[in-house]
């Protein structure tokens, strides 16, 4: 049961990632995995077992939610952009009390408030950066060793809870392009199209390869924040989480049409809240 509740939240994690301003380091710490699996990645070598049974349900989740959710997450911000939203928000604002359970126990600080504003304010601002001219990939090396350097960044983006790797490809102008490569491999899979398979994996397989660089050395640098500088790393995550709304409701232009569409975004929201605060974990030091 664990292991089934683990891959349902890697998947999670990976539709977090897919929607541009949703982080998937908020949406493990939502969860109360993201202790876990900081500590895991820095792990690995020193306790490869225990960091492959709390990666690899993960892993396994992200790898079926990439493929399987990037065109319905895409189709339901079109078709329901204000119930998506809210769900989402939902998601990220359960997780709020897990952050608030790390900085009880005396008032924030200057420097703590200070880290939390100035979180907010880099999210608010990030959203300004603007969608960059689409980048077309092909294939040579040239193009890997730029698809393995935006992995790196946008995994690094995405370590980090309550900034967007997915954002941040998106103002570079290689959001559209790899999310097309995604959306296309559970097709090419179905229809066995062995051609169009090995045309995604020369633009995926770096990329992935960038991304799972980009985790390593992101992890370590958040273990150490987290170790040397709990509340004030916390303050500024917590900052983070707030904008999120911010984020997610970027590009909605559609507001709820009466009574009725915005009781329903309040109750996707509540069910939002509800799913992390049921499936989620306590982390250690709760």
């Amino acid at each position: 049961m664990d292991f089934i509740r683990d891959v349902l939240k890697g998947a999670v994690i990976a539709i977090a990632g897919i929607v541009p301003g949703v982080s998937g380091g908020t949406m493990m710490v939502s969860m109360g995995i993201y202790d876990d699996m900081i500590h895991a990645v820095t792990g690995f070598f020193a306790h490869w077992k225990k960091s492959v049974r709390v990666l690899f349900p993960l892993a396994a989740g992200m790898a079926l939610g990439l493929p399987g959710f990037s065109r319905v997450i895409e189709e339901m911000f079109r078709v329901w952009p204000w119930h998506t939203g809210m769900l989402f928000t939902g998601l990220i604002f359960g997780g709020f009390p897990v952050i608030c359970k790390k900085l009880r126990g005396r008032r924030l600080s200057a420097v703590e408030c200070m880290a939390a504003v100035t979180a907010f304010a880099l999210v608010v601002w990030m959203q300004n950066l603007g969608e960059g001219t689409q980048r077309i990939f092909r294939g040579d090396l040239r193009t890997g060793v730029l698809l393995f350097f935006l992995g790196a960044v946008a995994a690094a983006a995405m370590v980090i809870p309550g900034v967007s790797g997915s954002m941040l490809l998106m103002s570079l102008g290689c959001y559209t392009p790899l999310l097309e490569q995604v959306s296309a491999v559970l097709p090419a899979l179905v229809g066995g199209d062995a051609g169009k398979l090995v045309s995604c994996a020369r633009i995926l397989l770096p990329f992935v390869a960038g991304v799972a660089a980009g985790i390593i050395l992101m992890a370590g640098l958040m273990e150490v924040l987290i170790r040397r500088h709990a509340r004030v790393t916390y303050s500024a995550i917590a900052g983070l989480m707030v904008s999120s709304p911010v984020a997610v409701f970027r590009g909605v232009q559609t507001l709820p049409g009466g009574a009725v569409s915005v009781l329903a975004g309040i109750l996707l929201f509540a069910a939002g809240v509800c799913a992390v605060t049921l499936t989620g974990k306590p982390e250690k030091g709760q």
